[in-house]
């Protein structure tokens, strides 16, 4: 007869309902139930604990909508970022933010899939599904990220070989997977270069290691996405199901419901930035490049 020490766990980890539901990565949450955020049917959650979407969970003494975990539909939409928009939900400077012209979700928040520093423009997703956001972050997946980059200052083949070698920065050891001259001349020299992880101003260090200096940068790929061809600075799109399915499969994840999409809703134009940006990226290709050595 089965005892009650060997009954099998009931529910899943709260922090991977949490993930679901969208209110953030895995590794957040574990944070939130850690700081005593999290109860689970009036009684506070501890790591550890499992739910199902039955129980009543809040966060800072607020339901959580289950819905959306439930229902396991998972949305990514990519945004062509502008430079001086910052990757947070809100600045103390007023300045503006990625998440201000994003679609508005019911009982979900929209979580970033990296981050672009504030004078970096070009392509940065979102997601409503946490574990799907975390697992393209994290550095043991090695998800490749490609970038335009704009280089002022004497690049010569020995610094070149030094970025594909790796360069000792502040926080470890870096290096580029991949370089291909993109073309120009003095300080209108274009290069596209791959790295498999995203530390703070990486690319920028990197080349600064070889006394080098950026003037333009512009992510254009991250893992199977490549930023559209018709998509603004400014803009968004919400991904179509085998864009999805394709960005879950680099880390493993199976294929989950789409989310059915409004003709209206596969691009959002702002009128405004987009006259601001008009003819902006002149002289140099954002897309990437068939890369060799």
């Amino acid at each position: 007869m089965t005892t009650e020490e060997t009954l099998p766990p009931q529910g899943e980890k709260l922090q991977k309902i949490l993930a679901g539901a969208g209110l953030g990565s895995r590794r957040e949450m574990e944070r939130w139930i850690c700081e005593g955020r999290v109860s689970v049917n009036g009684e506070k959650a501890t790591l550890g604990d499992r739910a199902s979407r039955f129980d009543t969970v809040t966060v800072d003494g607020r339901p959580v909508k289950l819905d959306a975990y439930a229902a396991g539909i998972r949305r990514v939409i990519a945004y062509n970022k502008p430079e001086g928009e910052i990757c947070t939900r809100s600045d103390k400077e007023g300045r503006p933010t990625v998440f201000d012209k994003l679609p508005k979700l019911k009982g979900e928040r929209w979580i970033s899939i990296g981050r672009l520093d504030l004078n970096t423009s070009g392509l940065l997703m979102f997601t409503n599904d946490g574990e799907l956001a975390s697992r393209l972050m994290h550095p043991s997946n090695t998800v490749e990220r490609e970038y335009a980059v704009r280089v002022m200052g004497d690049i010569t083949p020995q610094k070149v070989k030094n970025l594909f070698d790796g360069v000792e920065l502040e926080d470890g050891m870096a290096r580029f997977t991949d370089i291909v001259d993109s073309g120009g001349t003095g300080i209108n020299h274009w290069f596209h270069v791959c790295i498999l992880e995203g530390r703070n101003r990486e690319v920028r260090r990197l080349w600064e290691s070889q006394d080098l200096k950026v003037s333009r940068l512009k992510r254009v790929r991250f893992g199977s996405m490549i930023i559209p061809d018709h998509l603004r600075q400014g803009q968004f799109q919400e991904l179509e199901k085998q864009d999805i399915d394709a960005l879950a499969a680099l880390v493993d994840l199976p294929p989950a419901p789409s989310f059915h999409k409004k003709p209206q809703d596969r691009l959002k134009k702002n009128e405004v930035q987009a006259k601001k940006v008009k003819g902006s990226g002149r002289g140099f290709s954002p897309h990437p490049k068939k890369r060799s050595r």
